[in-house]
């Protein structure tokens, strides 16, 4: 059973698809999610002069995103805790492999669409690292043809 669920979020559609379907295990097997929200600092530190007001402006968008999905499982009666991580140019695939295993994961469900923040990752590559690179099961939540959350 799959009673400890992992799920990158980023606050699209897909992500958002992705967390729904995990609630819903969770819910017939008794578990919890942990969220994660990957925040890619060397992103918001690449030679601009406001780079800490930026990197502060995605540090709040990232907790409101854990927050909502939060929010989601509270509203499916799903105990989950969220965890923001600061990846600073580390690979996605590698982040959700760590953090699986430090938090004893049995599976990882993840979208495989979208165009905000992190789903940038998830645009081929980065699902696919996290399928290779993932230590137990991955759940690949793929949204509908043309349904990207715009």
């Amino acid at each position: 059973m799959y009673r400890r669920i992992l799920v990158p979020v980023d606050g699209s559609e897909t992500s958002n698809r992705a967390v729904v379907a995990a609630l819903q295990m969770a819910r017939e097997n008794g578990g919890r999610l942990r969220l994660v929200h990957a925040l890619d600092e060397l992103a918001y530190l690449s030679g601009y002069e406001y780079s800490a007001d930026l990197l502060k402006q995605a540090r709040d968008q990232g907790a409101r995103v854990l927050e909502d999905a939060q929010s989601m499982a509270q509203s499916a009666s799903v105990p989950a805790d969220g965890k923001l991580v600061e990846t600073a140019g580390r690979r996605l695939g590698e982040l959700v492999a760590e953090e699986a295993r430090a938090w004893e994961a049995d599976l990882v469900v993840v979208g495989t669409h979208g165009r905000r923040g992190m789903s940038r990752f998830l645009l081929g590559s980065g699902a696919e690292q996290v399928l290779r690179l993932a230590p137990v099961p991955v759940l690949a939540v793929r949204t509908p043809h043309g349904h990207d959350g715009h």
